[in-house]
This record gives C-alpha cells, structure tokens and sequence, in this order.
C-alpha cells in the first residue's frame, strides 16, 4: 500500500516554492540559495548570482552524467570559470555523488562530509546492500542494480567541523541526521529558517518511477530501498520537525515551504512507523552493521 502525506500544489507560499531564474531549471529560494533537479535527483548552490570564484558553495553532486550540467549551472549563476570554496556531501549514495570526482579535481575544491561517510567517499567500503522488497516501485526493483561501491576523493576529504560549523557558508551549521546512511547530515540556517535536508525526508515518492517523474509534491521518509536504520532515520526527522523550518529543500522532490509543509512535517515525525517505515524487509527489524557493506579495497 502507498502510504504518503500529500502537500497542497497550490502556487502561494504554503506548497511548493516557486520562485526560479533563467539558468534552464535553477530554482532560487532565496537571494543566496538555489536547487536544480537533475533526473533524480537535486543539486545545491549556496551563494549569491554572479558571486565569482571561491564565493560559492555546491552541496551534492549528482548522479553519474550531470557533471556538464552542474559545471553549466554554477558558471550561468556564478561566472565564467568561477570555482567553488567547497563541496559538501549530505551523504555518498551514487545519486549524490555522479559528478563528485570528476568536479572535485575540475575545480581542485575540499569535499566535506561527516566522518561516518568518509569510508563511501575515501574508496574503502561499499554501503550496504539495498532492499528491493520495499516500497513497492520500479525505483525499488531497479535498486540492486545501483552502484554501492564508494567514489575516492580521499585526498581532498575533509572531515565537517566538530562545532557544527559549516565551512563556507556563515549562518548555518550542520546537523548529524543518521539513518538513511549513518553519516548523513542536514545543513540549518536558523536566521530565516531555511533547511537543505539532504535525503534525511523527501517531497516525492521516490520508490515510484512514475512519482520521480511526475514530481507532485508530497512528504516521505527517506528512499526505502537505500533505508539502513529506521529507528535512526525516525529521529532525524524528529530533530528536523522540531525546528519549524519555513522552507526546506530535500534530495528528491520540489522544494517546499510555508505551514502545509510544516504540517505534513509534524505529521511525518508522528506518524513516522506507520507512513515511512516498510511493514516487512531486509533492515526493518535489524539495522544494516556498518561492516554489512564490506571493504571495498584495501584502504
């Protein structure tokens, strides 16, 4: 059974933010803040239009094929040649992490990422294996076909800071949201609210091609299938509701804001073992072990 939290889609400030530029897809939020979709996933740019270079942050790199598209996007918003001061990882699935090497020398930028992700990142260790019994859609069966192996950009792997800051971008700080994977992190502005929440919930069905496709906004928990510690992720989602964001941009889905969102939020959090979690699958009842993914190569 389909269990979701649907958003209203009306275009006013409660639903989804509707706010864009003219850069093919880029959606700003605020002066300083933009996402733009890129197949399944949503890519991240802190920083001002025409910033230059060094005064822009990316935060996620996509899947595998849109490093053209986020170099394209950044130079359309940033400046021709302007180069990034960081990369920051909400986590290292394959969908966050397509361009990550490739960019990360491009533009000899640091990658941070909470020491719990450094081995998905570092070449060392694989995540554990996805659940394709759950959720109930394409996105699912598909899902042992998606890579698991780690990427290696050890030598520009930086660890976040232990003070909460966030390298880069003044205000904000970052918080540990494990579950989906055990390093992933959401990043918090308290000034105006805003919320980058990485995977940690989504505004799409993301289990369903045709959901992914369709984009209509609804809130989730994180994408079963990639799912390793439930218990963990219902928590998270608990600390997120918890700071009544006004606006959030998730991993998968249209970014949303006002009090519908805040409400399907609360509802999540609440009712988060019966809407979010599988009734039945592979870490439901027992959480993946962090050596359930297995060296990858010797470090």
């Amino acid at each position: 059974m389909v269990r979701q939290i649907p958003l209203d889609p009306a275009g006013r400030a409660d639903g989804p933010v509707r706010g864009e530029d003219h850069s093919g897809g880029m959606h700003e939020i605020a002066p300083d803040l933009a996402w733009r979709r890129l197949a399944i996933v949503n890519v991240v740019f802190f920083g001002r239009t025409g910033a230059g270079d060094r005064e822009w942050v990316l935060i996620d790199a996509g899947v595998i094929g849109a490093t053209r598209l986020i170099a394209a996007a950044a130079q359309e918003r940033f400046g021709p040649d302007a180069r990034p001061a960081a990369i920051l990882m909400t986590h290292g699935h394959f969908d966050h992490v397509g361009g990550l090497e490739e960019l990360a020398d491009r533009w000899e930028a640091p990658v941070y990422a909470h020491d719990l992700e450094h081995p998905y990142l570092n070449g060392t260790a694989a995540y554990p294996p996805p659940d394709p019994s759950v959720g109930g859609g394409l996105m699912s069966l598909l899902s042992p076909l998606y890579p698991r192996g780690p990427v290696d950009v050890g030598r520009r792997l930086r660890s976040l800071p232990a003070d909460g800051q966030v390298p880069h971008m003044p205000g904000w700080r970052w918080l540990h949201t494990p579950g989906h994977t055990p390093g992933h992190v959401s990043f918090w502005r308290e000034s105006d609210r805003t919320l980058i929440a990485g995977d940690a919930f989504i505004t799409t069905r993301q289990e369903s091609a045709y959901a992914v496709a369709v984009q209509t906004p609804e809130m989730h928990g994180p994408p079963m299938y990639y799912t390793t510690d439930w218990a963990a992720a219902r928590r998270s989602v608990e600390t997120l509701a918890a700071l009544e964001p006004d606006r959030a941009i998730t991993g998968h889905g249209p970014a949303m804001e006002g009090s519908d969102m805040r409400r399907a939020l609360h509802e999540l959090a609440r009712d988060f073992q019966r809407v979010a979690v599988p009734e039945q699958g592979r870490y439901v009842e027992r959480p993946a072990a962090q050596q359930e993914g297995g060296e990858y190569r010797d470090p």
